[in-house]
């Protein structure tokens, strides 16, 4: 059972930003993680945001550098890349609907922590995963530069991972 959304879990994890910062990759970013640099604004994100499309990543980063956005907008960016990092999960790796939504949280969070090559690089773990051995999914998350990386986050998602439970707070 779902005692958290995605939403709630990765706001948890990567904190709600209005204004751009620089992330610990060292990448411009703004709202819930959403790196600038590398994914900007999506067309109809621009749309809808900037009452302007067809703008280069870095024409959208002068902008929000001097606009900011809204918690609204940071929400309705989030869930956009929900929705994407969702459908590339399910036509990349056709066990991700068998998982419970727990674990689907849990490979959701990784993917958008990441990115797609970053999490495809977990091929140990994505075996395990596949598999249905979630004990030795966790230890192969453990067994990681990004365990270190983000390591209550990683717990977090270990534990998730091997138990199929949401996490208390």
């Amino acid at each position: 059972m779902l005692k958290h959304s995605i939403q709630e879990q990765l706001i948890l994890h990567e904190e709600l930003r209005t204004e751009v910062y620089t992330c610990p990759a060292n990448k411009l970013t703004i709202g819930v993680g959403r790196n600038l640099e590398d994914v900007g604004l999506y067309e109809f994100e621009q749309k809808r945001m900037l009452d302007n499309y067809g703008l280069t990543k870095q024409e959208v980063i002068d902008i929000l550098q001097v606009r900011q956005i809204t918690q609204e907008e940071a929400l309705y960016m989030l869930n956009n890349d929900i929705m994407i990092i969702r459908a590339e999960l399910e036509n990349s790796y056709r066990w991700f609907n068998f998982l419970n939504e727990v674990r689907q949280k849990v490979i959701i969070d990784m993917r958008f922590n990441l990115g797609s090559s970053g999490f495809a690089g977990f091929k140990n773990m994505i075996k395990q995963v596949e598999n249905m051995n979630y004990w030795n999914a966790g230890e192969e998350m453990k067994d990681s530069k990004w365990y270190s990386q983000v390591k209550t986050r990683a717990d977090r998602l270990i534990k998730m991972m091997v138990t199929g439970q949401d996490y208390d707070l």
